[in-house]
């Protein structure tokens, strides 16, 4: 996330203003987050309910049993839920831009 950050503050600076998507699109767009872990793994699952419903999922597990620890399986699972919500509102974006063009 900081380097997304990073990145966000370069574009800025740049005064590239173009229509995109931000980190806080991102983050707006998500409604609700779930977490599981499977009884004796390490698997962590986290699903994020996007506010049309739609959900997107994202895992992690730690190798060795000993290194598991649930709060960094949950932070893990949810970044890799979120990465998977870039794609999908990038193409919304981009089919709308596209829509919206001069036909000539």
């Amino acid at each position: 996330m900081k380097d997304e950050q990073a990145i966000e503050n370069e574009i800025q600076a740049k005064g590239l203003n173009a229509p995109r998507l931000t980190p806080a699109q991102i983050d707006a767009v998500i409604l609700a987050e779930q977490y599981h872990v499977f009884a004796g793994t390490t698997l962590t699952v986290c699903c994020l309910t996007l506010k049309n419903g739609f959900t997107v999922t994202g895992e992690s597990a730690a190798a060795s049993p000993e290194n598991f620890d649930q709060d960094i399986g949950r932070k893990i699972a949810r970044e890799n839920a979120r990465q998977k919500i870039w794609p999908l509102e990038g193409y919304l974006l981009r089919e709308s831009l596209w829509s919206r063009r001069d036909p000539d």
